[in-house]
């Protein structure tokens, strides 16, 4: 009789970072949609959607690289500058869904949200696989 194959590694964090990503991605239209304030929406929305990006891209590549959150705050430092140029207005993006995930309005605080956010996850992340727990 055939021992049964227990998922690898692999296989389990792309769960665990699966389930990350929908929960995060769950605040973030919950957040986009229903918030409406001056700390929530522009502060926590900007640090979580970083860790979004990481978990996402995480399911993609369970075990490399491991500067993964390095990549993602260049990724997003480099969108934030392009709003600095007006990417959106520059290109004459009209749909509103567009717009809001290319930003329109360059903000330094945004890039300390990208990189706390981005921070968070590399040290989450240290702090799991020290623990051998994702």
């Amino acid at each position: 009789m055939a021992a049964k194959s227990r998922p690898s590694f692999s296989q389990n964090s792309r769960l665990f970072y699966l389930l990350c990503f929908a929960v995060l991605l769950s605040c973030e239209i919950l957040i986009g949609l229903f918030v409406h304030d001056r700390f929530v929406r522009p502060y926590l929305g900007d640090l979580l959607v970083t860790v979004l990006l990481c978990c996402l891209l995480r399911c993609i590549w369970p075990n490399r690289p491991r500067a993964l959150w390095l990549y993602v705050f260049c990724f997003s430092g480099a969108v934030e500058f392009l709003q600095l140029w007006g990417l959106a207005d520059r290109l004459h993006i009209q749909n509103k869904l567009l717009r809001v995930l290319l930003g329109t309005t360059f903000d330094w605080k945004d890039i300390a949200c990208y990189f706390c956010g981005c921070l968070l996850f590399g040290l989450a992340e240290f702090l799991l696989r020290r623990h051998k727990l994702g």
